[in-house]
């Protein structure tokens, strides 16, 4: 996510219109319509980097068509009315979340609300060969329903914080640090929720067993030298001479925590020092310092917070 968020509405009553805009969007070709009922099309979309959301209505008329999945990842829950998918004989469950595959698959819906999101298939690709420290990896979904009810709440979840709290603020989202946050977390839990050579290879690798306390001395050493840049586990496995996995590995051993963790906790300890030096009567405020720091779910810092340094951070603000 290395852009200003970009945000869009459309709406029409015209299917010649609408229509050419599902092309557009979705690549969505050959629509017919029932030649009954009307249309009636309304689509909200925001996006930043690689990473976009949006939100369709179309109601009217019941609609036939096929896209091409190709060229993007892209993820669908159902929130009224039907929505029909088959590609190769597979049928999409009717709600989701689900996975359009990468490849020509048709579609059917009536009254249809939905939401998507979708993502650069390079850009995923990249984070999983991070992930993976491997860099010839090559990722493939094998299938587009979640893995388990676990996983599909937590893909829920994390779609719903991201828009609900991060994309329609402004001033968390001027953060390229909360924007890149953003954009790897969506991408790991993507890679985590839906089948494919990703979560393969994962069960599959064998994990770093050998000590390594000078790589992990190296990757504090790292995390504390570039607590307000933009880094993740590949930066700091980078830094400590170590494969993601291995460092992991050696973080839980060491220190009983994990690298991102770590991480977590010397930004709170930043954070703390910096309410400490302000002033609330000049317009200081949590909510700021909490973003400046890269922390956008006010529940989730607050008690994060208060687990490590005993108070709120309110109360450390008008100490």
């Amino acid at each position: 996510m290395d852009s200003e968020v970009q945000r869009s509405f459309f709406a029409t009553r015209d299917p010649v219109e609408g229509i050419a805009v599902l092309d557009e969007v979705f690549a969505l070709r050959g629509v017919r319509r029932s030649p009954d009922g009307g249309f009636d099309m309304a689509l909200a979309s925001t996006g930043v980097g690689s990473v976009a959301y949006e939100r369709v209505r179309l109601r009217g008329s019941s609609c036939t068509g096929r896209t091409d999945g190709a060229g993007v990842l892209r993820v669908c829950h159902v929130t009224a009315g039907a929505l029909s998918a088959t590609s190769a004989g597979d049928r999409f469950p009717r709600t989701g979340p689900f996975l359009f595959p990468q490849r020509t698959f048709s579609t059917w819906w009536e009254d249809l609300e939905a939401t998507t999101v979708s993502l650069d298939p390079a850009a995923v690709e990249d984070h999983a060969r991070l992930l993976l420290g491997n860099e010839s990896f090559r990722l493939e979904f094998t299938g587009t329903h979640a893995v388990s009810p676990a996983m599909t709440q937590y893909w829920r979840g994390t779609v719903s914080h991201l828009a609900r709290d991060l994309l329609p603020d402004d001033r968390a989202m001027s953060s390229p640090l909360i924007r890149a946050e953003a954009a790897r977390s969506l991408a790991t839990v993507l890679l985590h929720t839906f089948p494919g050579t990703f979560l393969d290879r994962k069960e599959t690798s064998a994990g770093q067993s050998r000590p390594a306390p000078a790589g992990v001395r190296r990757a504090v050493a790292f995390i504390e030298e570039h607590v307000a840049a933009d880094i993740g586990p590949a930066d700091i496995a980078a830094a400590a001479r170590m494969s993601v996995r291995g460092l992991q590995a050696a973080f839980r051993r060491e220190l009983d925590t994990t690298p991102m963790a770590y991480l977590r906790a010397v930004r709170l300890d930043a954070v703390h020092r910096e309410l400490l030096a302000a002033d609330p009567t000049t317009g200081s405020t949590v909510e700021a310092v909490a973003a400046h720091w890269g922390f956008t779910h006010r529940g989730r810092f607050a008690a994060a917070y208060r687990d490590r340094h005993g108070q709120t951070p309110a109360t450390t603000l008008r100490s």
